[in-house]
């Protein structure tokens, strides 16, 4: 995994920038392991980068109740993309000041509002999330220099899937149902957008 990581870092590195920052999104299927690449890459680069995920723009679920649709959390319409486009736009412009942004804590399921610092000296912002290739999402593609796609074997990321939600408190059959109901249908409409990233990560 070592040589990869150099290797993809070579790569964000060759990126050229349309604004003031490099700006780079990882997508992914539920469960494909983008956030672990995400993550692992930003720490290959060093302080020069940041990681700021979409999962920060999930509605919070008194949002979700009032619209009716708290049980498909997790689908595109469950999270805020205009919220999530203006502050990618604000981040690739490199203003001369800390931007904060939100996290999502998996302990209680809900968006946490200014959990990362990203600072003035950061070259590099990845974010990484589900819908990044998405038709209707492409207020995020026009701010994104490049977007890769993490691939994974379907049977290992539905196992993946299931085992998250029995760790954040579901049990085994509420587990697999909602990954039979929810995130089965969001892997599919990410899946078919795959051929519109500028690079595939196979794991």
């Amino acid at each position: 995994m070592a040589d990869d990581l150099r290797h993809l870092a070579a790569a964000v590195s060759g990126i050229r920038p349309r604004a003031r920052r490099v700006m780079l999104g990882i997508c992914g299927a539920p469960g494909a392991g983008k956030t672990t690449v995400a993550g692992a890459l930003v720490g290959e680069l060093g302080c020069r980068a940041a990681n700021v995920p979409m999962d920060g723009f999930h509605l919070a679920d008194q949002a979700l109740d009032a619209l009716g649709i708290r049980d498909r959390k997790g689908a595109p319409e469950t999270f805020d993309l205009h919220g999530y486009a203006r502050l990618l736009r604000v981040l690739a412009e490199r203003p001369d000041h800390t931007v904060y942004a939100p996290a999502f804590e998996r302990d209680i399921e809900q968006p946490i509002a200014g959990a990362i610092a990203v600072e003035p000296s950061v070259d590099i912002v990845v974010t990484e999330g589900n819908y990044l290739l998405l038709d209707g999402w492409e207020s995020l593609r026009e701010v994104l220099d490049e977007v890769w796609f993490v691939s994974e074997d379907d049977a290992l990321r539905r196992e993946r899937l299931t085992a998250r939600h029995i760790r954040f408190g579901k049990s085994q059959d509420a587990a697999r149902e909602w990954v039979d109901r929810v995130d089965e249908p969001n892997a599919r409409c990410v899946q078919a957008a795959a051929h519109r990233a500028d690079r595939v990560i196979a794991l």
